[in-house]
């Protein structure tokens, strides 16, 4: 379904209201070339990108290269990933992923979703992350736990699934600030618009978005006050 042009206003105001007070918005794993991210993101999986990013100085160091993972074991990549959820599994994936990446990529990230999603512990949100940051390649939104929430308070979707969500976002935003948008949403996520102890009831950008919210309602009710109305 179309997106109207009153509802494309709201969010291209939402997006340049996020763009100034986000201007450093980036993706927060750390990373310096695109299968560190690749790897990075798989083990985000369930998991804090603080607590990735304090294992994978570690682990790149051991494994500088896809080639160097892939002649390892699962059980020898297990050590540098011991402190993150479910590290026996995500070792298996890191193992099987750079395995393909060697024997059908030539060791190089694939830059295609369809390519990206033949690889072990990669689905739609961590091939978007990995294209868009790396490549440039806006393919689609990263729809995580935070742009999920934010998606549903700021009135951007009333959708349940994250494929629909995303598919709403695509509807709304421009192509080229896809990637961004998700970071956009990301920072505030954890910085204002929290799931839990969050400052929206005083935040701008809540005040004036979130739909439905208690800062929607205390936001109506200042307005209203320096109107000089009640409601």
């Amino acid at each position: 379904m179309g997106r109207t042009a009153a509802q494309k206003a709201r969010a291209a105001r939402i997006l340049a209201v996020l763009k100034e007070r986000y201007p450093d918005a980036h993706c927060e794993l750390d990373w310096t070339v695109p299968h560190e991210l690749l790897i990075a993101t798989i083990l985000s999986a369930q998991c804090t990108d603080a607590s990735v990013n304090r294992a994978t100085p570690g682990l790149f160091r051991a494994f500088p290269t896809p080639a160097d993972y892939a002649r390892a074991t699962p059980e020898e990549i297990e050590p540098h990933i011991r402190s993150i959820g479910l590290f026996r599994n995500k070792a298996k994936a890191i193992h099987a992923t750079c395995s393909l990446l060697c024997e059908r990529f030539g060791g190089e990230v694939p830059r295609t979703m369809e390519e990206l999603l033949l690889l072990r512990g990669v689905a739609r949100k961590t091939a978007n992350v990995v294209l868009g940051n790396c490549f440039g390649v806006n393919v689609g939104v990263v729809v995580d736990t935070h742009v999920e929430r934010l998606s549903h308070r700021l009135g951007l979707s009333r959708q349940k699934t994250v494929a629909a969500i995303e598919r709403d976002l695509m509807e709304l935003f421009p192509r080229e600030d896809w990637c961004l948008l998700s970071h956009l949403l990301i920072f505030h996520g954890r910085r204002a618009c929290k799931a839990r102890g969050g400052s929206c009831s005083e935040d701008p950008i809540c005040l004036e978005f979130c739909s439905g919210s208690r800062a929607a309602s205390a936001g109506a009710k200042k307005v209203a006050r320096k109107r000089g109305t009640s409601r």
